[in-house]
């Protein structure tokens, strides 16, 4: 099937070859899917999850049974106080800036101790080149006076914590801490990195914010970062925990009273959680998180596998081939912009979705520069769907991640590479 999909036989044994040296480490992701796949399953069982929580709710969705239930199974999942999962926050950047704009005040300061945060978040912050232009500075925090420090990670990727503890004053409230790299060839911080960083944050200033963006993070490990003292963790339901079925939806989880106040600015003051129709996409939402574990153990094989290929065919990638890995997204640094175009065009080729497309860099909203975006997603921009993208400037990484199965994360990784070889970008 391989050959009938047009993959080149040299491609598809330096596959062979690469995956017969993954074993050990795929079963030590099945080990950890099957640990999350359990704790999944308890948190349905002790919120006793029933047919009736799939219900349609409509207007204003009082009283809508399964909106309640499933955010008491996110918020045990997480082992937080409260959770807020809802259709409403249509993505990861939405529900941060919910987290942010419902717990931050005027004259409060953000401090971002891991450097730079996702491009998106610079327009809601008001940063960088997308808050110095007035029509991405409107309603932004900047705008209603809430100011922002950075501390940038060591050369080694280390936390500075001198700069840290220097950073940290009267105005600053709520730190936040994004897990994963981003548009950054920086390591993604492991939970027990996190653990680490909220612990010396706390014994500075005990009372300020820890919120983690834990976008693409779900699920790699064993814990999550409200385990280890975060009082916040946000991420997008068209990620891990959507399990490729939630249609749209973010969630926040965390200390009740955080999470009541982002509530209250995603509704309204006096509304906050009490209102909200779920539009009849509960039991994808339920059932989304039930095949997350499985789902994400998948994804991640498919990164690992994606290294060790890439590194045989001499390019940088980070995490390398044998690293620890604690997000589902791979980077690879192709060098020009040909190899860039022509990696996301081969995940294109290989989706289930529109995979005649031809993906072309463009200025996607949020970005500072053109972005090339390849995803044959049977939902619009769900990344942990096999998808691959890259801003096009130097030194030219590529991101890639997702695939609700292993299979179809091989075979994508396997194109990328073909593509790759038709343009005369690698020699076999």
């Amino acid at each position: 099937m391989y050959k009938a999909l047009s993959i080149h036989p040299e491609i598809l044994e330096l596959g062979r070859e690469v995956e017969s040296k993954l074993k050990e480490r795929f079963e030590e992701i099945d080990k950890v899917a099957e640990y999350n796949q359990l704790k999944v399953i308890k948190a349905f069982q002790d919120n006793r999850v029933s047919d009736i929580h799939f219900a349609a709710t409509t207007g204003y969705g009082y009283n809508d049974l399964g909106r309640d239930t499933i955010e008491q199974v996110y918020a045990s999942v997480f082992h937080a106080e409260a959770a807020l999962v809802r259709p409403q926050l249509i993505s990861g950047t939405h529900a941060l800036s919910t987290a942010l704009s419902g717990n931050l005040r005027p004259g409060d300061e953000i401090l971002s101790p891991v450097g730079k945060p996702y491009d998106t978040l610079e327009g809601v912050i008001g940063i960088g080149e997308s808050g110095e232009k007035k029509e991405r500075l409107t309603g932004s925090l900047r705008e209603y006076g809430i100011t922002y420090a950075q501390v940038d990670l060591l050369e080694n990727g280390d936390f500075d914590f001198e700069g840290i503890r220097n950073a940290i004053n009267e105005k600053t409230r709520l730190v936040t801490i994004q897990r994963s790299k981003g548009y950054a060839t920086r390591p993604t911080l492991s939970v027990g990195r996190i653990g680490e960083l909220i612990t010396f944050v706390k014994s500075i200033k005990p009372d300020v914010i820890c919120m983690v963006d834990n976008c693409y993070g779900e699920f790699v490990e064993t814990i999550e970062p409200t385990d280890v003292g975060a009082d916040l963790v946000v991420g997008s339901l068209i990620k891990n925990p959507g399990g490729g079925l939630a249609p749209i939806g973010g969630y926040i989880a965390g200390k009740e009273e955080y999470v009541d106040n982002a509530a209250f600015r995603l509704t309204a003051p006096g509304l906050g959680k009490e209102v909200g129709a779920t539009l009849g996409v509960n039991s994808q939402l339920f059932q989304g998180l039930f095949l997350s574990p499985q789902v994400v153990s998948g994804a991640l094989k498919g990164a690992i596998f994606a290294a060790n290929i890439y590194e045989k065919l001499g390019f940088t990638v980070v995490p390398n081939g044998t690293e620890s890995r604690h997000d589902i997204i791979q980077a690879v640094t192709l060098g020009t912009k040909e190899g860039v175009i022509a990696f996301c065009r081969g995940i294109q080729a290989a989706a289930p979705v529109d995979s005649y497309v031809i993906p072309e860099p463009w200025a996607m909203p949020g970005y500072s520069c053109d972005v090339i975006m390849a995803a044959g997603a049977f939902i619009q921009g769900a990344s942990i769907e096999l998808s691959a993208d890259a801003p096009i400037k130097p030194p030219y990484n590529v991101y890639f991640q997702g695939g609700l199965t292993w299979y179809h994360a091989k075979f994508g990784i396997l194109m990328s590479a073909q593509k790759l070889y038709e343009e005369g970008l690698i020699s076999l």
